[in-house]
């Protein structure tokens, strides 16, 4: 599995041109995986945020199909282990379950933009904010 899974908010900033596309774009290429989560929370956003319409967030949403290595299921046993993480790490349910979805994935990196950057979780998966300034 990847070694690299992304969060919604680096798929939505690749669509748009603020200064974060350049850095998420970068990050798609590496072909991460993601979860049918984060593909939800892409629609909603491109819809709601970005005013795009269905025929825009349906080639995107294909684009990232393409680009993203693996694209996991949310299942039973991602709903249990996000509540898991939720109980130990404090995490909101929706972020727990892409969280989860990472660590089922195997990776080792989450690039998330809304989560601790630095925190570990499990023991292996590393939160990374790839826009964070570093001072």
């Amino acid at each position: 599995m990847a070694a690299e899974f992304v969060d919604s908010n680096v798929l939505v900033y690749a669509f748009t041109l603020d200064e974060r596309a350049t850095m998420a774009r970068a990050i798609l290429l590496n072909r991460p995986a993601t979860s049918v989560q984060g593909l939800n929370e892409f629609a909603n956003v491109a819809r709601r945020k970005l005013g795009m319409d269905w025929h825009g967030i349906r080639d995107s949403l294909e684009e990232l199909r393409l680009l993203c290595s693996d694209i996991l299921p949310l299942d039973i046993a991602t709903h249990d282990a996000a509540l898991r993480i939720s109980e130990q790490y404090g995490y909101r349910i929706f972020d727990s379950l892409i969280l989860a979805s990472a660590l089922q994935a195997r990776s080792e990196t989450l690039w998330s933009e809304d989560m601790q950057h630095g925190m570990v979780i499990g023991g292996r998966l590393r939160i990374v904010n790839p826009f964070r300034k570093e001072s």
